[in-house]
């Protein structure tokens, strides 16, 4: 394992990486992980990569698992980058759009990379219950591989909670209760029965691993365009661990000398409804406060709290990215734009995207042929109440 230790994203703080961590024991921000990228580069390099098996642990070196057998995989990752020439060509100027596709993971979502890696972690560490409020994927996600890793699941979802992930965490074994709320109420009943319980909390960004699953779309994002990166990447935000760990792997690749300092101009793309990085980042807030009133057919973005929000905010600024809030029924129509020309049923999270990309245009913060790549994070048929 090249891991050297876990570090607070805010204040700093080193904590050991071999024994459970949930939050930085001095302030409360999220830990990230920290490596040996020497080391790891001696064994990690591109022409490695070559004979690799095309999945997310074929970035090893740099992933926090110490003994390969407690990986708890269904062959997640290195998901498709498909060329858009058809829904481009509806653009008013000349663009070379990618959808990355992440409904083609297991569990049907992004969050699959996640889940890999820290139910993997909590395998290592000995854990025997986990428990995480939930939107929907990421329950989906954790019920199945720790349901594969022999951990007990305990999930708290919305009511409104889209029916096939409801469905989806019960047949594969969870305790799954419903509340009359949000996914920051579930959050609540989490941190205060986990002690009493005896649950480790696997909530987006309140342990260190998560992140680490999802900086692999990095990784792969660099690979598949040939060791350049995009100009512009649109990304859903609810929680946002997926643009955290991309913006981290960015660095851990630079570090490795595989990329060069730049960087794409990252854009957080959220629901009016529920758009609580969007405003933080326009009043040039440093923190996002909590977001009222949140609601949103995509539940995936309807976080109106995020834990890693300053992170987020810092990225966007740093790459000099942007923000963008659109409507839910432009979201909704976009599902249907995409599948219609391009053949991909969309979530509606990952095809808010469009709508976004065409302000961006309009306000001119894209140029003329440059390289663009729209996050679709999940697929259209698990959200089938929203159409």
């Amino acid at each position: 394992m090249n891991v050297t230790h876990l570090e607070c994203a805010n204040c700093h703080k080193e904590h050991g990486a071999n024994v459970l961590q949930n939050l930085c024991v001095e302030c409360g921000k999220p830990l990230l992980v920290r490596y040996d990228l020497v080391k790891a580069a001696a064994t990690l390099t591109k022409e490695s990569l070559k004979i690799r098996a095309a999945n997310l642990w074929r970035y090893a070196e740099v992933l926090p698992v110490e003994n390969a057998e407690n990986v708890v995989s269904f062959g997640e990752g290195f998901t498709p980058l498909l060329k858009t020439d058809r829904i481009a060509a509806t653009l008013p100027i000349k663009l070379n759009l990618y959808i990355k596709d992440e409904s083609v993971n297991p569990t049907q979502s992004f969050k699959a990379r996640g889940m890999s890696a820290a139910v993997s972690m909590a395998k290592e560490l000995g854990v025997k219950k986990v428990a995480a409020p939930s939107a929907g994927n990421a329950a989906g996600a954790l019920a199945a591989y720790a349901a594969r890793a022999g951990i007990e699941t305990f999930l708290f979802m919305p009511k409104d909670t889209p029916r096939a992930n409801i469905i989806e965490c019960e047949q594969t074994g969870a305790n799954v209760t419903l509340v009359d709320g949000l996914i920051t109420d579930c959050g609540k009943i989490v941190a205060e029965r986990k002690d009493a319980e005896g649950w480790f909390d696997m909530s987006t960004l309140k342990e260190p691993y998560r992140a680490e699953g999802k900086k692999t779309m990095g990784y792969e994002l660099a690979e598949q365009f040939r060791w350049t990166l995009p100009d512009v990447i649109l990304y859903p935000t609810g929680g946002g661990t997926g643009l955290i760990g991309m913006w981290k792997a960015f660095d851990e690749m630079e570090a490795m000398g595989w990329i060069d300092g730049k960087r794409p101009r990252m854009v957080s793309v959220q629901s009016i409804g529920c758009a609580p990085i969007v405003k933080a980042f326009h009043d040039g807030e440093a923190f996002a406060p909590e977001f009222p009133n949140a609601h949103t057919v995509a539940s995936g973005l309807r976080v109106p709290k995020a834990i890693g929000d300053f992170i987020i905010l810092d990225a966007l600024r740093k790459s000099n990215g942007t923000a963008i809030a659109v409507s839910d029924e432009d979201l909704i129509a976009a599902v249907k734009e995409i599948g219609a020309a391009e053949g991909l049923f969309c979530a509606p999270e990952g095809a808010a995207c469009l709508p976004a990309l065409r302000v961006m245009i309009e306000q001119d913060l894209v140029r003329e042929n440059e390289n663009v790549v729209i996050f679709n994070t999940g697929a259209g048929v698990k959200y089938l109440e929203c159409f």
